[in-house]
This record gives structure tokens, sequence and C-alpha cells, in this order.
């Protein structure tokens, strides 16, 4: 049997430093083994301890499901991987400039992926692009700042493109915000519940939503934007301007339905294994990031924390501090959430503590097989 008092030490040591709270759920053999929670949602004064069934913004990844939901559709015929996305939604159409866009951790300033004078026809970008992070589209934009959900949709619609199409990988949420439109194009309903209908139902993820009304969810950071503390709303300044539901941000969820979703990849329970094949197949390759369809694939880098598990392992992770990783060669799932935000955008901490979560839980495996 996995021994998990090591792991357990490890997340109590990262709080509340590194988080206030976190919960940890892992999979193994198909299995849930594991279910913890750790921490205080009020920090400062501990009155209410983390629950199981506390909710977390689990911020990207809220794509990963949209991926599924879009995957979903795939399998039915109603839309191709490689069909156009101005197939779906034709606003995105028109030859656009390249052009720096902003940087999400230093509003104001901009980021230039690539100095070109072409111009990017929008109409031929791919539903494949989308999901690989190849489209040219810039990876961000201050979409809050529009006065309006409907302004920041036609400011997502007109954008410009940041690089040339398929040269580089560049994380994209404004890619994932369009997937989210195509949805609700596809299945003529709106993308909340189009997510519930395609995968939270199915699988039984009762406490999976957008928009929850819960009182008992992890808080996150104070917003400077909404200058307050960000309690049972989105995180994401974006996600809460296109009203809390969105393609790239906007879930919240508990440990043991992020693992349950993570397990249904290895038990082929939604998607088909043909589907599941090419969703965690290598796609693109760029400076060490490599990517499937909507996740992320294993690190060859020996410091990435997804390093220690099997080299054919996939998942997400989510700024708000969030992640899943899943291992068919040691058939494991690992959700981890936290609300490392709560103390500001410093990564440094949840790094290092999914790296020691990950080679603990793996080392666990290794010496109980």
């Amino acid at each position: 049997m996995m021994n998990f008092k090591e792991i357990d030490q490890i997340i109590i040591r990262a709080i509340p430093q590194t988080c206030p709270a976190a919960q940890l759920a892992i999979y193994w053999r198909g299995d849930l083994v594991y279910h913890k929670a750790y921490g205080h949602l009020d920090p400062e004064v501990k009155k209410h301890p983390t629950q199981l069934n506390t909710l977390f913004d689990i911020a990207s990844l809220t794509k990963l499901f949209v991926t599924t939901a879009f995957m979903t559709l795939v399998e039915k015929g109603k839309v191709d991987l490689d069909e156009r996305v101005s197939t779906v939604l034709p606003d995105l159409s028109g030859k656009r400039p390249i052009q720096p866009y902003d940087d999400p951790l230093n509003w104001g300033e901009k980021i230039t992926v690539e100095e070109n004078d072409k111009k990017v026809d929008a109409s031929q970008i791919t539903i494949r692009q989308l999901l690989t992070h190849t489209s040219g589209l810039p990876a961000w934009r201050l979409l809050f700042l529009q006065e309006s959900r409907d302004a920041a949709l036609c400011m997502v619609n007109e954008t410009f493109f940041s690089y040339t199409p398929n040269e580089r990988v560049i994380y994209s949420d404004i890619g994932f915000i369009l997937l989210g439109l195509a949805i609700e194009k596809l299945t003529k309903s709106p993308l909340d519940k189009a997510v519930a209908q395609q995968v939270l139902t199915p699988l039984g993820l009762d406490s999976t939503e957008y928009n929850p009304t819960s009182e008992n969810i992890a808080p996150t950071e104070f917003c400077a934007w909404r200058k307050r503390r960000i309690a049972g709303e989105v995180h994401d300044e974006n996600a809460a301007r296109l009203g809390g539901v969105s393609g790239h941000a906007g879930l919240f969820s508990t440990a043991v339905d992020i693992a349950a979703f993570g397990q249904s990849f290895l038990d082929a329970s939604l998607l088909n294994p043909k589907t599941i094949v090419e969703m965690t197949a290598l796609q693109v390759e760029d400076k060490g990031i490599r990517r499937g369809l909507g996740f992320l694939l294993h690190s060859a880098d020996p410091a990435n924390f997804s390093h220690a598990l099997g080299t054919a392992s996939f998942g997400h992770t989510g700024f708000t501090g969030t992640s899943l990783w899943i291992d068919p060669s040691h058939q494991l799932v690992i959700a981890l959430l936290t609300n490392r935000v709560y103390h500001g955008r410093d990564s440094a901490g949840i790094l290092h503590l999914r790296r020691a979560v990950h080679e603990e839980i793996v080392e666990n495996i290794n010496y109980s097989a």
C-alpha cells in the first residue's frame, strides 16, 4: 500500500506560505486511494478549515473540460479538428496585422513575439491550431477593461495576431475563448450548459460548475481591478468580464471531481480510446514545450514537475495554483488544488510543491509495486 505520511507532510509544510488552502486527490489502479483537505479559507484567523467539498477556482484547468466537450462534438461528427474556425465563427475573418500583445503579469507593458510586416488571414485558422496554441493569436488581451461582455467579445473576434501561425507555440487564452464560442454555436446553448451536458453530467461531476453559489469556496487574491479580495467569483479578470463563463477559465471544482475527470481518460469512460490517443499524442513541440490537443505533455526537463511521472503522462495547470496530471504507465491520476494566488502571483512556491508531491507519490508507487 502507498504510504501517504510524507506526501501529507509536504503539503502541510507548504501551508500557509505557498498556499493557505489545498486539496489532494489520487487515483491509483482505478481506485480513489487518497483524498484530503489542508489549511484554512481564512488563514489570518483560522476559523474555517478547508473541507473535502470546498470549491477551488481551477483557472486554466477549465481548458481541459472545454477541450473534452469539443472532442465529444468531433466524435459526433458535428465538426472536424482541421476545420477552419471561420466556418463556425464567421467573424474570425479578414487580413490582420501582427502586433505585440499585452503582458498579463505587467499591465501596460507589451510582449513582442515576432516583428513582421505580413498580415495573417484569420479565416484560415483551424480548430487544431487553437487546441495546440499554434494559431498565431496573442496570448492575452485586456478584455476586462471593456465596458461590457459584448464589447469584450468584439475585441476577441476582431483581434490582431502576434506571430505567424504554426511557427511558435504561444499559450493563448484568446484561442480558447474562441473555442468556447465555437462550442456555443455548434450546440446552440450557452457554454456552461454545453460543458455540463457534454462532460460534467455524463461523468457525475456534481461539484464542478461555473459561477458557483456555494459559500464554501477557497478565496484567491486581492484584485487590483475589482479592489477586493476575490471569494466565490472567478479570479481571472477576463473571465469575470465575460460573465464568469469562458473557454479559458471560470470553472470551480473539488480535487476529487478533478481526479475523477482525469481517471475518465484512463478508463475511456467518456471519449473513445482513439480520441484520447490523438489528444495525448505529441502534436507540436517548441523550446521543450510539448503539447497534445488541449493537454500539456510530459517534460524532458528534470527540473519540471511532470518529469517524475511516466513519459506518456499528460495534464494541465491553472494559474490559481491547480493541477491535474494523468500517468498511464503508473495507472495514476493526481489532482492538486490550491489557492496559491492568495499571496500574489509569484509561482516559485507552487512549482516546488507540485514537483515534491509528484516525486513522492511516484516513489511510493515504485516501492509499493
